[in-house]
């Protein structure tokens, strides 16, 4: 009996190793479902990384959105959105930043790029002044200093739309192309009376203990607010990638604009350098969330009208040589 016992179990021993030997064999033959490769981009940002202005890209990265779309991103500063531009056409990079003004300048100069995606309904620039320079309009700007990012950036094209709109040009002006250091610390120190930029360099302004009024540049001329750039062979050969970047953007975006104190808190927790200093953040979040991302229908979507408008005035002051056809100008085939 015993012996019996021991040949079964050898039996079912052997039977259990055959088997075991076939499923091996049968999950090697069958498909292995390949997770999705990912994809690596250079995003050309205008301006150092740690600015604020780029928080809608730092919150996505951060909380994975890029990689859920199969992203990886590699950020690159290049000088200002004029040269994000000239970069991407060039070949240089897969994505940029810039303004929603960024084609209109350069694409009569046979720069082909579009905006494929616009960061907000109004306008990123903001005119900021010394509260002791007595500036209070663009008139009183005549004989003062000004100072922007750089001259290749779209905001050194803001400041003439601000001229323009008193009947200036920048020859009435001094304009100092400063830097991203510069650009609000001229201010701060009492070297220039007013600066063209973004929201967090006017707070910059302000922590150094120099009292300025902000005042968005688009009360004075209808220009636009930040934009994902793409040259056009870009978006004809590689749609899909844009519009996965696009929508991980757009989701970030719209997160800040319900919870700006939120974002400020994991903003700071995400950029070396801003631990300590969240109500800042957060007071700067809260500005974009009211004053520069709302006013779009559709959010990322450009306005033609605002566009054509925009570029009307850009042709009329001059800033442009001829006008481009605005289907050229911007695409809203990415926004969903």
């Amino acid at each position: 009996m015993l012996s019996i016992f021991r040949g079964s179990l050898a039996r079912r021993a052997r039977r259990a190793v055959g088997l075991c030997a076939v499923a091996g064999l049968t999950s090697l033959a069958a498909p292995v479902m390949a997770q999705p490769a990912t994809q690596q981009i250079t995003y050309l940002l205008p301006a150092p990384a740690n600015l604020p202005a780029f928080a809608p890209l730092m919150l996505a990265e951060k909380k994975g959105y890029y990689a859920a779309e199969g992203l990886s991103v590699r950020w690159l500063t290049v000088q200002g959105g004029a040269d994000v531009g000239k970069q991407l056409a060039s070949g240089n990079g897969d994505l940029g930043g810039g303004l929603g003004d960024t084609p209109i300048v350069l694409r009569p100069n046979g720069i082909p790029i579009k905006g494929v995606a616009l960061l907000g309904g109004r306008t990123l620039h903001q005119l900021v002044v010394r509260d002791d320079a007595n500036i209070k309009s663009p008139a009183d700007l005549k004989g003062k200093t000004i100072t922007v990012l750089a001259y290749q950036d779209t905001g050194f094209y803001a400041t003439l739309g601000v001229l323009a709109s008193a009947g200036l040009t920048r020859n009435d002006v001094r304009i100092q192309g400063a830097g991203p250091a510069g650009v609000w610390q001229q201010v701060a120190t009492g070297k220039a009376e007013a600066m063209v930029g973004t929201p967090e360099w006017a707070q910059n302004i302000e922590d150094a203990g120099v009292k300025v009024t902000m005042t968005s540049t688009d009360k004075y001329f209808p220009g636009m607010a930040q934009a994902i750039l793409a040259s056009d062979k870009t978006i004809a050969e590689r749609p899909e990638m844009v519009r996965k970047f696009v929508r991980a953007t757009i989701k970030s975006v719209a997160e800040i604009m319900r919870d700006p104190a939120g974002a400020a808190k994991e903003y700071c927790a995400t950029v070396p350098g801003y631990k300590g200093k969240e109500a800042e953040i957060e007071k700067i979040l809260t500005y974009y969330a009211r004053n520069v991302y709302p006013g779009q229908q559709r959010l990322g979507a450009f306005d033609p009208a605002r566009v054509t408008k925009l570029q009307d005035f850009y042709a009329q002051e001059k800033v442009i040589r001829q006008k481009s056809n605005p289907a050229d100008l911007f695409t809203n085939q990415f926004v969903q």
